[in-house]
């Protein structure tokens, strides 16, 4: 399966208007951590954003921001977080709820390609690249087995929550038919281990 994408659209929102008295200095490093997204440099626009909502950590958009940095960067369990803080500031914008989808489902493909795996306290670790080409064949332990499980449930409910608070969305059919294939390939991993539980279509958020 290819990873997902983010959508072109929510690449990176800027703060507009705060009322907090940090207001110049939060607009500030999301600009600048802006630029050096668009520059690929990941991690100073993480160190950016991490300023930014130590500064005032009630702001939507330096969570959202710091989210989307985050996944850039494949480090998707603390993307995963940021997002969920963002949507708690924020439960009404559709695409936090398809932008968490997307990391949560490449956390789950990099999980089941071998990139990640997970350590004893169940922690990602990235693979070398000299490691992944020696293996032949990619075995998942049961707790990465139900680590993509899990992930890739939230993925579905996500992106159903996508469609429902979605206004006028254009991709309506292709995250259809992104939430079909997730749902039967979590129905492919149930017949492999036979303790998946089966993901509903309904967002129960």
């Amino acid at each position: 399966m290819k990873k997902a994408l983010l959508l072109v659209s929510v690449l990176f929102i800027s703060v507009i208007s705060t009322a907090c008295i940090n207001r110049y200095a939060v607009q500030e490093l999301n600009n600048t951590a802006k630029a050096y997204l668009q520059q690929g440099d990941y991690q100073n626009a993480i160190e950016r954003l991490k300023s930014s909502v130590d500064l005032d950590d009630s702001i939507f958009e330096s969570h959202y921001n710091l989210a989307i940095a985050y996944t850039h960067a494949e480090d998707y369990v603390n993307a995963i977080k940021s997002y969920k803080k963002a949507i708690a500031l924020n439960p009404d914008y559709a695409d936090a709820y398809f932008s968490l989808a997307v990391a949560e489902e490449d956390f789950s493909v990099d999980l089941a390609k071998g990139v990640l795996n997970l350590d004893e306290k169940g922690n990602p670790v990235k693979v070398d690249e000299e490691t992944l080409a020696k293996q032949e064949k990619i075995e998942l332990t049961p707790i990465e087995q139900e680590k993509i499980n899990s992930l890739l449930a939230d993925a579905v409910k996500n992106y159903n929550l996508y469609l429902e608070k979605g206004v006028d969305i254009q991709d309506k059919d292709e995250v259809q038919e992104k939430i079909d294939s997730l749902i039967e390939e979590q129905y492919n991993n149930k017949n492999i281990d036979g303790s998946t539980e089966e993901i509903s279509q309904q967002s129960d958020m």
